[in-house]
């Protein structure tokens, strides 16, 4: 079969291989995020983390010639940032959404600071699993390379679900983000929970970050992220702090950003833009939908400051 032959079966094709590339990065976030929301604070700083990750991925790898050094440096970056979030949080009348702003921007900043000198040289980027390599069409094995982040993400999802229901760890987190008096009582320090779980989360956000730098679209500048951190949070609230809806979540997101190029890969390019703003509507949407008194915070931790 020949590039020509696929005709529209394109289209779906196309939004298949761009739902797994363009979710991933959103998948790690919102993994991050929901794990920070789970201990019962909220970070809405991940959008700098985000962006600090890619830059500082990328530059690890320009300069090291590990993509895979590089996207373990971007978690590091993400750890850090998380660190300094809850450190901040933990004092009295400190409210963890302004802190989150703050750190969106400073994170936003710095990357942009120091990722000047990155935004022309060629980084090596993360290779990908060929499960195209059964077809003859090029178009076919294109949309079927699929990079090991998106399976590592998959995975981290199922071991977060499991985790938070039939592990002791899982318990005493859930336990600080739903009661801090009962994690009290039963003698753990909700600021030092809270604490890792927000560097754990941060974490994921970095390595969500380097994906955008390292492989798709694989270059560092300072426009990459377009907001994808923030809608993130936005997403944790459409999965009901469920891990494993995260996943879903991602893909129907990432579904949605692939629209635009999938469509104007077979010559449809009537409403251009419109189909890129996809997300950003589907975003609204849902927030739209999915809120109102009773429906709204089903899941959410009981000592997220949104509940309160």
């Amino acid at each position: 079969m020949n590039e020509t032959e696929l005709g529209l079966w394109g289209v779906p094709l196309a939004i298949l291989a761009g739902a797994i590339r363009v979710s991933t990065p959103f998948l790690f976030v919102s993994l991050g995020e929901c794990l920070t929301e789970k201990s019962g604070r909220i970070n809405l700083g991940l959008e700098g983390t985000l962006v600090m990750g890619a830059m500082g991925g990328y530059a690890i790898s320009y300069h090291t010639g590990s993509p895979w050094l590089g996207v373990l440096f971007a978690g590091v970056i993400g750890s850090l940032f998380g660190a300094l979030h809850g450190y901040i949080c933990k004092f009295p009348r400190v409210n963890d959404i302004a802190v989150g702003i703050a750190l969106m921007m400073f994170g936003t900043g710095l990357a942009f600071f120091f990722g000047k000198p990155y935004i022309q040289p060629t980084a090596p980027i993360l290779p990908s699993i060929p499960f195209g390599f059964w077809s003859e069409s090029s178009q076919v094995r294109v949309a079927l390379e699929v990079n090991a982040l998106f399976i590592i993400g998959i995975l981290i999802a199922v071991l977060m679900w499991w985790s938070f229901a039939n592990t002791r760890l899982g318990l005493v987190v859930r336990m600080t983000g739903d009661s801090a008096d009962a994690a009290r009582a039963m003698g753990y320090s909700v600021d030092r929970v809270r604490l890792l779980s927000t560097m754990a989360g941060g974490f994921l956000a970095g390595i969500g970050g380097s994906f955008l730098s390292l492989y798709y679209p694989g270059s560092w500048n300072e426009g990459l992220s377009s907001g994808q951190g923030l809608i993130a949070v936005a997403l944790v609230i459409f999965a009901r702090w469920n891990p494993f809806y995260c996943f879903f979540a991602a893909l129907l997101f990432g579904g949605a950003g692939a629209l635009g190029p999938a469509l104007q890969s077979v010559g449809i390019t009537e409403g251009y833009y419109l189909f890129y703003a996809a997300p950003y509507v589907l975003t609204l949407a849902i927030m739209i939908i999915t809120t109102s008194p009773k429906r709204s915070l089903i899941g959410a931790p009981g000592e997220l400051s949104i509940t309160k």
